[in-house]
């Protein structure tokens, strides 16, 4: 079968005095129902099967077995205490989506199995299942496409069935009233998807009937809510890029449900806070790039200065994270590029940090649910690459660490597999790190996959993944390359990765990748790159940049047509990223996008083999970025290898729903690039 040729309609778009014709604009239908964009979708999804089914060799049904082998016939979540009732899930090999339970007096009972809605449609996904205080009732959020248009239902504890209210269009998240009568969530704008508005709903009445408690009116900010640790707030989070501000809305008062500002937001200042006994704790980043904590007892400020410095800031130290026990502050940071737990004495300020094993990892605290005030005790969970994650109990009187669970990996063995650090040096002096992972015994000169995203801020974490031991096994190396735009080296590292800094992080993956090469890993025939949304982003640009470096990319939801979806308010979520990538309206910022917008940087050259993948109901990056991307990169290309294209017609930013539909996806990449190398 031939590769499908898409049929072009010029679009012209201007700005600022630049011209830009688009050919395959018409591939954007916002229905989702266009026969004919569905049709050539189908094309695409046909042509991409046809290649696999010609090769020599088909891996997929292999990989497909070895991980579901790894899984075992059963495994217990660990518990969370919700007043008394421990809530928990159970996986089973053989079955798609976890199953929910509770243990009430020692005694276990199913609550909801979404396996049984998920057997009746092509995608179901559940999200914050979350019991009321009296253990009477529980929320939970519902996704029926992909699309993240959450429907928030209620059970019954007493009978597992479901109520009659329902909230659509709910962000998926929600907090109880302290009384178990109402409950407090976030509505979506139906258009760009932006949380932006705050409702009441009291149990028994319709959504109609909802009380909104905040309307966010600038569309460049989204909501978040989270609830204090001492159950005494509702925390409103409106947040942008570089600015935010708190509002509190205090729960055990159930006639008044007036919502109050804690700090006003101003530009380049973001905050947190907590709330335990009578004090809040703010990290705030005011003149504190890597941020500090303060404390004050008020629940309205006027300004930073007025609160108490308790942890300075650190130029070496990014602080990420907090939790409050009794005596101690406990403090998630990160240090030369790895996450660390820190403790801090209240009385004496003393502080030490927890010794990990492993010379690249993960560590972070588990949720304040967790915490046991009184006896200063914490969770956190810890993984490296060649270690499953594991939920550890620390207790920081006794300074001692007890692991009270681990994933079980069937048919592992951490000492068969090699976990390496190293720096690599970009071009403009920059030292970027890197984790390899490869299996005892592996040829060096193996072919190698890097791995990397470098925006947001987000760290790409040396954790376990058990998704890539198929690939280990098979005598690959694997690398993670923390790239600038992360956040793993601190805020600097995300400030020199965005806006007018953005090709930094394109530059410091294509030299780490050279640099890594160099030192003695990998094949330099057999070098293959992966990303994911705005790691597509990073895949569509390093291949514009340096096509010859690459054997084969997997290019997955990838953000690449830049320009024209920041130029476009309507588009999901575009405005609140303004100050992520920029605002196309400012004449700088727009020409510097276009320096390096995958969609409009492609030209005629040797492209690498491409496989790209993508969902017709991803909330995140629209369908249609991919769907023109792909015709286009094959109209330029001057080699003979593969672009590929499979757009699950159900499904949402994380692909398809389900742990063994999304082995499958998994396995079907890793069959694209090991036929490569054959």
């Amino acid at each position: 079968m031939k590769a499908p040729i898409a049929k072009k309609i010029p679009v012209t778009y201007s700005a600022h005095g630049d011209i830009r014709i688009d050919n395959y604009d018409w591939l954007r239908d916002d229905t989702r129902k266009k026969e004919e964009v569905l049709e050539y979708l189908r094309l695409e999804n046909e042509y991409a099967d046809s290649w696999f089914n010609n090769q020599n060799n088909n891996y997929q049904e292999k990989i497909v077995d070895e991980l579901i082998s790894r899984v075992p016939n059963e495994e217990v979540s660990y518990p969370r205490d919700n007043y008394g009732v421990k809530y928990f899930t159970k996986s089973f090999q053989d079955k798609q989506l976890d199953i929910y339970f509770k243990s009430d007096n020692e005694v276990e009972s199913l609550i909801f199995d979404p396996n049984i809605k998920f057997n009746s449609q092509d995608y179901y996904q559940v999200s914050r299942f979350n019991p009321s205080p009296s253990n009477e009732l529980a929320a939970f959020s519902e996704d029926n496409d992909g699309r993240r248009k959450y429907v928030t239902k209620f059970l019954d504890l007493n009978t597992n069935k479901l109520i009659g209210d329902e909230l659509k269009l709910t962000s998926g998240n929600m907090i109880w009233s302290q009384d178990s009568k109402k409950i407090f969530y976030l509505k979506k704008d139906p258009n760009t998807l932006i949380s932006n508005k705050l409702y009441m709903h009291v149990i028994g009445k319709t959504q109609l009937e909802d009380e909104l408690i905040y309307e966010e009116l600038d569309s460049e900010f989204n909501l978040g809510i989270y609830q204090s640790s001492s159950k005494q707030y509702l925390i409103l989070n409106i947040e942008k890029t570089n600015s935010n501000e708190i509002r509190l809305l205090e729960l055990k008062t159930s006639s008044n449900n007036q919502i109050k500002v804690f700090l006003e937001r101003e530009e380049d200042h973001l905050y947190s806070i907590d709330h335990s006994e009578d004090t809040f704790l703010i990290k705030t980043n005011l003149d504190s790039p890597n941020y500090r904590i303060t404390q004050t007892k008020n629940s309205f400020i006027k300004k930073i200065n007025d609160t108490e410095e308790i942890v300075a800031h650190d130029p070496d130290v990014y602080i990420q994270d907090f939790l409050i026990t009794k005596s101690y502050l406990i403090l998630e940071i990160r240090k030369n590029g790895l996450p660390a737990i820190r403790k801090m004495n209240k009385e004496s300020l003393s502080l030490i940090d927890l010794e990990f094993p492993d010379q690249s990892y993960f560590a972070s605290l588990a949720s304040s649910d967790y915490v046991n005030f009184n006896k200063d005790e914490f969770y956190y969970y810890y993984s490296s690459p060649n270690r499953p994650t594991a939920i550890y109990r620390f207790n920081a009187n006794q300074n001692n660490s007890e692991k009270v669970w681990q994933k079980k990996i069937n048919n592992f063995n951490e000492d068969d597999y090699v976990v390496e650090r190293i720096f690599n040096e970009a071009r403009d002096g920059t030292m970027v790190p890197a984790t390899i992972v490869y299996k005892k015994n592996t040829n060096l000169s193996s072919p190698i996959l890097f791995y990397g995203y470098g925006s947001y801020g987000i760290n790409i974490e040396a954790r376990f993944r058990e998704s890539i031991l198929p690939l280990l096994d098979n005598g690959f190396i694997y690398a993670y390359l923390n790239i600038r735009g992360g956040g793993e080296m601190g805020k600097y590292w995300y400030e020199q990765g965005r806006m007018l800094n953005k090709l930094n992080t394109f530059f410091d993956f294509n030299d780490s990748v050279r640099s890594t090469l160099n030192k003695g890993y990998g094949d330099k025939l057999n070098v293959f790159a992966q990303g994911g949304s705005a790691g597509g982003l990073l895949m569509g640009a390093i291949i514009n940049l340096e096509p010859d470096l690459y054997k084969g990319i997997l290019n997955g939801v990838p953000f690449v047509d830049v320009l024209t979806t920041m130029s476009d308010p309507s588009i999901p979520l575009t405005t609140f990223e303004y100050d992520e990538w920029g605002n196309p309206a400012i004449k700088e910022e727009y020409l510097y996008m276009k320096k390096y917008s995958p969609y409009d940087n492609i030209k005629e050259l040797n492209y690498p083999a491409v496989f790209v993948t993508s969902s017709l109901y991803d909330s995140q990056v629209q369908y249609f970025e991919p769907a023109k991307y792909v015709p286009k990169l094959r109209e330029f290309n001057q080699s003979n290898n593969p672009i590929l294209m499979k757009m699950n017609l159900i499904g949402g930013h994380g692909g398809l729903s389900g742990k063994i539909n999304q082995f499958n996806e998994i396995a079907e990449e890793y069959n694209f690039i090991i036929n490569l190398v054959d």
